[in-house]
């Protein structure tokens, strides 16, 4: 079998197939972190973001090439999830530029195009380390250059690429001693071989279901028995936020309840100040979206016909009436823009509060357990109404990522204050000093971060060893900045062990943010035994609410 040139078609189910490959194996890829962390979330990263960007293909009927290079890089920029995520839609874009503009592509385009994905992937990244998906990604696109003048049959041109692929993944052990400890090769240059593997099977003529989920449309379809259908009392499960007009008295979000109690039943209602998350199952949804509408305006909203019947009319009457809140809330005035906002992705309502009390405009749900997408930093940048706007992503995995959508912001001037952790933000925001210019300010808040030490408690999921340490699945771990600090069998020896790690000389302040299965009891007890072990620093006790991570604490 040979071919030496596929059209746009042909393309777009060889990306549909790559994605669909790298979905089906995000479980097996999530395993390969080298923390044995229950948040090893690699994989899921990169299914995220291919995923975005197979979303808008599937939607273009006969794309040409240049529709289809727009649909793959702006889908998977808009949709990039952590490092991983990130990096691999810096690969798309390069290699987009290329093949957009060309109807057909050959050897010698597919080479070109590499070539511009590695470079503009490597660009992306401050400091780019060997043993990683860039590794793999430079790896594939020599090998290409070298088949470039050997090979006009892409069949085989595409083969061999994949397998130096394998090749130099096989080899990042020996670039990344971590890898090795942890026996595992790089999660993230798996990731792109399965994306590789995935579209050759489709080259290559196998049978592919090409069909993505959710693919031109908001929602989704439950299917169910006939049986379980006639036991349904409300036939559709109907979800959405309010964006509030202004925070819900404790009167108000009792009578929207007692509202929705009358219209359907299992009801989930969370409210802060700026949003209600809400959930009801009910025959007919536009009375709740019209009832939700008098609070404020309507995103995400999803209605699932669990009946399958008048689902389309629904839906289309519910966006309707979303859009046209949305028209009365342009029409409004606009408020004059303040000179600087905040932007703080956060994991917990504890660590919400905390940061809402430190000025943050806008929070965005996320960091450890889901990596926020650079769509969603976009979106929380167009509601934050500031001239300049500081992103504090809080977590090594989404700066990245933040910094992606400062990029493609032109009415705003964002800066993305390069904090990896909870208590990083905190001390960013402490720091600030509205009186200084915002670059004086992220000079300021940029160097304080040095001076926090963090260290965060949660369990491990597999054994293996890193750090010198021998890990068991179940094993209670502190984890450091830059390496497990402690490891043992019971929680509280572990947390202590940890911290006696992070405390020197200079310390003076331990700050406890204890999660959502920590007693406050025992965060007190914890506080109360750290003070009289060292009594020249002060201890201090919050509650996070953070899930997977029992104790996120800092030492200053």
């Amino acid at each position: 079998m040979e071919i030496n040139t596929i059209d746009a078609a042909v393309f777009a189910k060889m990306f549909l197939a790559g994605a669909k490959n790298l979905e089906a194996k995000k479980e097996w890829i999530n395993e390969l972190n080298v923390f044995p962390v229950p948040d090893g979330d690699t994989g899921t990263n990169m299914s995220m973001t291919i995923m975005s960007a197979a979303k808008e293909v599937s939607s273009l009927e006969n794309p040409t090439m240049a529709e289809l290079a727009k649909a793959v890089s702006s889908g998977s920029l808009r949709g990039a999830r952590g490092n991983s995520g990130v990096i691999l839609s810096q690969l798309f874009r390069g290699f987009t530029k290329v093949i957009a503009k060309y109807d057909t592509l050959d050897v010698v385009i597919l080479c070109e195009a590499m070539q511009k994905a590695v470079e503009t992937a490597y660009k992306a990244v401050m400091k780019p380390k060997e043993g990683t998906i860039l590794t793999v990604a430079k790896g594939a696109a020599n090998k290409a250059m070298e088949l470039c003048d050997e090979t006009d049959d892409i069949v085989y041109f595409v083969g061999e690429v994949i397998k130096e692929a394998e090749r130099v993944l096989s080899k990042t052990p020996d670039m990344l001693p971590v890898l090795k400890q942890a026996g595992v090769v790089d999660s993230g240059g798996q990731g792109l071989v399965q994306v590789l593997k995935g579209g050759y099977d489709s080259l290559l003529g196998k049978e592919i279901d090409y069909s993505i989920e959710g693919a031109g449309s908001g929602s989704g379809v439950v299917r169910i028995s006939s049986q379980t259908e006639e036991e349904i009392k409300f036939g559709y499960c109907t979800e959405f936020i309010i964006v509030l007009n202004q925070p819900l008295t404790e009167k108000e979000e009792q009578e929207y309840k007692a509202y929705l109690e009358s219209i359907g039943d299992s009801i989930v209602v969370v409210a802060d100040e700026e949003i209600v998350k809400t959930h009801v199952h009910t025959n007919d949804p536009g009375l709740a979206i019209q009832t939700a509408l008098t609070h404020g305006s309507l995103s995400k909203i999803k209605i699932d016909n669990m009946r399958e019947e008048h689902q389309e009319k629904l839906i289309k009457d519910a966006v309707k009436l979303a859009e046209q809140q949305k028209a009365q809330e342009a029409s409004k005035p606009a408020e004059p823009a303040k000179e600087m906002g905040f932007i703080s992705v956060s994991i917990g309502e504890g660590v919400n509060e905390i940061f809402r009390g430190l000025g943050v405009d806008y929070i965005i749900e996320g960091g450890q357990t889901m990596n926020p997408s650079t769509e969603d930093m976009l979106n929380a940048i167009e509601k934050v109404n500031a001239k300049t706007i500081f992103i504090l992503p809080n977590n090594k995995n989404i700066v990245l990522a933040a910094n992606q959508a400062a990029t493609l912001v032109e009415d705003k001037e964002i800066i993305v204050i390069p904090t990896k952790t909870i208590p990083q933000g905190i001390t960013a925001l402490i720091n600030f000093i509205p009186d200084l210019s915002s670059k004086e300010n992220a000079e300021r808040m940029t160097e304080e971060l040095a001076n926090v030490k963090t260290g965060q408690v949660t369990y491990a999921v597999r054994d293996t060893e890193i750090d010198d340490k021998v890990i068991r699945q179940g094993d209670y771990m502190g984890i450091g900045d830059t390496s497990i600090l402690a490891v043992g069998r019971d929680m509280t020896e572990t947390t202590h062990a940890m911290i006696d790690e992070m405390i020197d000389e200079e310390s003076s302040i331990i700050s406890i943010y204890y999660g959502d299965q920590v007693k406050e009891d025992d965060a007190n007890a914890l506080g109360a035994k750290l003070e009289g072990k060292y009594p020249d620093v002060e201890v201090e006790i919050h509650y996070g609410g953070q899930p997977i991570y029992y104790y996120v604490i800092s030492v200053e």
